[in-house]
């Protein structure tokens, strides 16, 4: 069986995400959604609980996995028993990101592979942060997000203030 681990904080999750993630499941047999409990990334927008019921509620019926983890991808990677790493790509600034962590992973552990797929072009210029940076001015963040995630992230960004 062909798994892939497909990392980020997905918060919020994205159509972007959603996007890599349906085409993941076109090459392999099963993605491992694995949420980082992420040290770089402070004050995240919805608990890891409300982030992992968004991904799996996307996702009902299709061999998926949502889990968690912290340290390093590498080793979380081989204690899911798997050196495939899934990543998607939208611009310049995310392959030079992606291409050095990419080699690093490689040079901790020389079997992890990175499979890079590109974002879709209408999807090409969404990121989380970009959204809820959208969404805290009111701008209209629909086909940006799940359906099921819009009014959540407007109702927490009020209570945000």
């Amino acid at each position: 069986m062909r798994v892939a681990i497909y990392p980020g904080s997905f918060d919020p999750l994205t159509c972007g995400h959603v996007s890599i993630i349906e085409r993941g499941l076109n090459v392999f047999d099963k993605v491992i959604i694995a949420v980082a409990l992420n040290v770089r990334k402070k004050g995240a927008l919805f608990t890891l609980e409300e982030r992992i019921d968004q991904i799996e509620s996307c996702f009902t019926g299709k061999n998926i996995e949502v889990d968690t983890f912290e340290g390093l991808l590498v080793d979380y990677a081989k204690s899911r028993g798997t050196n495939i790493l899934l990543r998607g790509l939208r611009a310049v600034s995310d392959f030079e990101y992606e291409l050095q962590m990419a080699n690093m992973n490689r040079r901790i552990a020389e079997d992890i592979e990175t499979v890079f797929m590109m974002t879709e072009e209408s999807h090409f210029y969404i990121s989380s942060s970009l959204i809820k940076e959208v969404a805290r001015f009111g701008g209209d963040i629909s086909g940006m997000v799940p359906e099921h995630i819009v009014d959540p992230l407007y109702k927490k960004l009020r209570e945000e203030g």
